[in-house]
């Protein structure tokens, strides 16, 4: 049963947590929007793609990428303040149980953690989506980056293609290679000087092509030199674009279905897809062991206030950010396995949260 002491601690968590969050959007807008000013003066956006397409969404980025170190701050910064009106003590004195006042924090945390987990797996990709669309639109026009020398895809499960150079501009490959297999057994092949994308048709056209084929101990050749071949291939010209956070930009059941894709065509840069996949419900789970972290900290009345609180709050938030950040990057280098890389930080600072929970104000 929530008693009033429950609502007023979840009333005070929550609304300072949308106090901080709302300050440091906006230091961050102000901030951005100073660096990129002279660019949306001298740059063919609108006003309205500007605010719309890019601020909202950018905001939105923001907010969820320190979705978990905003609730540290506002779980340190109002419960500091009760600790130093004594209110803490008051609780305590009255008989309830350090393990009992937690109980409303933990209510409100729930309702951030599934709030975050919404908007990370659903809202702010497609928000990401947009923002990064304007960005390499108007701004970082240089930020997409393609797999454009030495592609090899598996187009079909027993069908490989290999393509020497990709060019983007006019979506042509040159010295092209078809591969079809059966039983791990190569039974045919056609090879291109080149081969060009027909947007009417959805179709690969294959140019100065032949064909080899394979029958046991027998081989046919067709040497098709001047003639042209339209084909049907699991494989799009946006296949071979691949931005540096594209994986930012899908919801997670796209995420999820292109994740599948390139696994099938034996693509070897999966891991960051799959980093990102579990990052999205791991850090929901930051926001409970951060909220015990600083509940555990600040019930405490100490000398220096709310000042002493809030730099220990933000020297946890350091902490925090560099081991997840240290932990990545070993994950994408495939030193350790991606749920190790993306887990390791929840398990240390849960026995972080274990340790000052045993030691907090009884």
């Amino acid at each position: 049963m929530i008693k009033k002491i429950d609502w007023y601690i979840i009333r005070k968590f929550l609304s300072t947590f949308l106090f901080t969050l709302l300050i440091i959007l906006m230091i961050a807008g102000i901030i951005d929007f100073s660096e990129k000013i002279g660019k949306f003066i001298d740059g063919e956006m609108t006003n309205r793609e500007i605010i719309f397409d890019y601020y909202v969404n950018f905001l939105l980025f923001i907010g969820g990428l320190l979705w978990p170190l905003f609730t540290l701050i506002a779980v340190m910064f109002f419960t500091a303040r009760m600790a130093a009106n004594s209110e803490i003590i008051s609780i305590l004195n009255a008989g309830v149980s350090f393990r009992r006042l937690l109980r409303p924090y933990m209510i409100a945390a729930t309702v951030l953690t599934l709030v975050y987990l919404f908007a990370s797996h659903f809202v702010i990709p497609t928000g990401n989506k947009r923002m990064l669309n304007f960005i390499y639109t108007y701004i970082d026009t240089d930020e997409e980056r393609g797999r454009n020398r030495d592609v090899h895809m598996f187009v079909e499960p027993d069908k490989k293609i290999y393509i020497r150079n990709y060019r983007k501009n006019d979506s042509a490959g040159l010295s092209v290679r078809l591969e079809h297999y059966r039983d791990n057994q190569m039974i045919g092949m056609i090879k291109s000087e080149r081969i060009d994308w027909v947007p009417k048709t959805q179709k690969w056209r294959f140019q100065n092509y032949q064909v080899r084929t394979f029958d046991e101990e027998k081989e046919s050749f067709l040497n098709a030199d001047g003639e042209t071949l339209d084909t049907m291939l699991n494989l799009s010209p946006a296949d071979f674009i691949d931005y540096s956070d594209q994986q930012n930009m899908m919801t997670t059941p796209e995420l999820i279905t292109y994740i599948d894709k390139l696994k099938s065509r034996g693509a070897g840069n999966v891991r960051k897809y799959e980093l990102e996949l579990n990052r999205r419900s791991a850090e929901p789970v930051t926001i409970f062991i951060l909220t015990i972290i600083g509940v555990s900290i600040a019930a405490r009345k100490v000398r220096g206030g709310i000042g002493m609180h809030l730099a220990i709050g933000i020297g946890i938030s350091a902490l925090f950010i560099f081991l997840s950040r240290f932990a990545t990057v070993f994950a994408s280098g495939e030193s350790i396995p991606v749920l190790v890389g993306v887990w390791l930080p929840n398990v240390i600072f849960g026995g972080v949260a274990v340790y000052f929970f045993t030691r907090a104000q009884k």
